[in-house]
């Protein structure tokens, strides 16, 4: 029993790293670190804990986001894509259709007159961490010096 809490709360803490880091670039070893697993063994547990395995998890909850963000937001779907931890478009359309059925843009379009009006991008990049510190100061990123 206090086993089976143990392993709970290791594996809890990596849940948690994911949920909080989910748009930054995370790999299986840094996520199995903060269970103390070795990636194998973190695999394994997570998957027998939780039934699917980190990948498939990270990936569901960036796709939540995306959808999210397709629905309420005013960005383009190359922001979205980047905001939601893709570097690739054609990786992102192609899970986003795999786990809705839908493009982002098809998806954007069927969704889009159900709810209020789009939040302004400046907006939503602002709230999503989509602009870098130097600019929100307006500092210029080479040299240093405000513009």
């Amino acid at each position: 029993m206090a086993e089976n809490l143990r392993l709970l709360r290791q594996l809890r803490l990596a849940k948690d790293a994911m949920d909080r880091d989910w748009a930054q670039p995370l790999d299986l070893d840094t996520v199995a670190a903060h269970a103390g697993y070795s990636r194998y063994h973190f695999v394994r547990s997570f998957k027998a804990v939780y039934g699917e395995t980190p990948g498939q998890y990270l990936s569901r909850r960036r796709m939540e986001r995306a959808e999210e963000m397709l629905r309420t937001a005013d960005l383009a779907v190359t922001e979205i894509c980047n905001l939601v931890g893709f570097s690739s478009l054609g990786t992102f359309s192609s899970r986003f259709k795999r786990h809705t059925g839908l493009t982002p843009t098809e998806y954007r379009s069927r969704h889009l007159h159900r709810g209020a009006a789009l939040i302004p991008g400046c907006y939503a990049l602002f709230w999503a961490g989509g602009f870098r510190k130097e600019e929100v100061r307006g500092e210029d990123r080479n040299s240093g010096e405000a513009r």
